[in-house]
């Protein structure tokens, strides 16, 4: 209860909002929740293709 009431936990709650809306977004629109191909290595390039693909569309909104 103390940590919640702390000002540092406040500060990082008021940002967390943001994180989970990108962490949702790479989930149900991208395909990020289940594994394309099996192996750390195959996750691993799912991972990078998927943000990357996140980080091209906003970059092409940005512009537009």
């Amino acid at each position: 209860m103390d940590f919640q009431e702390s000002a540092y936990f406040k500060e990082k709650s008021r940002e967390r909002y943001k994180i989970e809306a990108k962490n949702s977004e790479l989930k149900h629109r991208h395909g990020y929740d289940v594994a394309s191909s099996s192996g750390l290595s195959g996750m691993e390039l799912q991972g990078a293709v998927t943000i990357f693909a996140v980080n091209m569309k906003r970059i092409i909104t940005l512009l537009g």
